[in-house]
């Protein structure tokens, strides 16, 4: 028979690991199971968290599955589900572009860790625009093109036109590959190279182009490949 929570070690129950240790040194499980605090008869809360997560395959996969398809799991019923969407719902939230307003990018890994939880779930490919300040604060984080149409097919009149309007000194590009495999492709290069070349004509320095795959990313102007494209 599957032990309560309480009968487990202190140091093993996802209240008091987080409450000693701090929130970074539970498991996804453990986090989920503190949000949906409850077990059933046959099983604690952990158990439900992992058998949430072998279900729908990944955390990820939490951003799409709906209420309905989530109470079809044995042991989440509509409440629990609820939180699970709740939980997700303002994590993406706190990631969303206004709240990354003003923050100093040093690093592509720094911008990379911005963009990584809203675009590592989208299904098409998304290109953003990140405008900088001289102090390489985000003043601007602008969804250029999004659907089905392939980021080399966008023109660099739409990449430009914001920067040369705001007169930005600095930008970052960055998209996804719904692959989940963020390796850039020629075109990806190409297009990178083509953009280096119209922002210096207007005085514009792009200072990297991200591409965003499942919790990895590449940076492009980082690559050595790229100085011999």
């Amino acid at each position: 028979m599957p032990l309560k929570m309480k009968e487990l070690p202190e140091a093993e129950r996802p209240y008091e690991k987080l409450k000693m240790y701090g929130e970074d040194k539970l498991s996804i499980a453990e986090l989920l199971a503190i949000i949906i605090k409850t077990g059933t008869k046959d099983e604690n809360s952990l158990d439900i968290a992992n058998r949430i997560l072998i279900t729908s395959n990944n955390l990820s996969d939490l951003a799409t599955i709906s209420i309905n398809d989530l109470t079809k799991i044995k042991g989440v019923g509509e409440v629990k589900a609820i939180q699970i969407k709740a939980a997700y719902e303002l994590s993406r939230r706190i990631a969303s572009p206004q709240n990354n307003l003003k923050i100093r990018i040093n690093s592509p890994k720094t911008i990379a860790d911005i963009l990584m939880h809203e675009l590592r779930d989208e299904k098409q490919e998304q290109l953003r625009l990140i405008i900088l300040n001289t102090k390489n604060e985000i003043t601007k984080n602008i969804v250029i093109v999004k659907g089905d149409t392939n980021v080399v097919n966008v023109s660099i009149k739409q990449i430009l036109a914001e920067p040369i309007k705001n007169q930005a000194p600095k930008i970052i590009l960055a998209h996804n590959h719904p692959s989940g495999d963020p390796t850039p492709s020629s075109e990806d290069l190409h297009l990178t190279r083509e953009v280096i070349k119209a922002c210096d004509i207007f005085g514009i320095k792009l200072l990297d182009h991200i591409v965003i795959g499942n919790n990895s990313y590449h940076s492009i102007l980082s690559m050595s490949e790229f100085k011999n494209f």
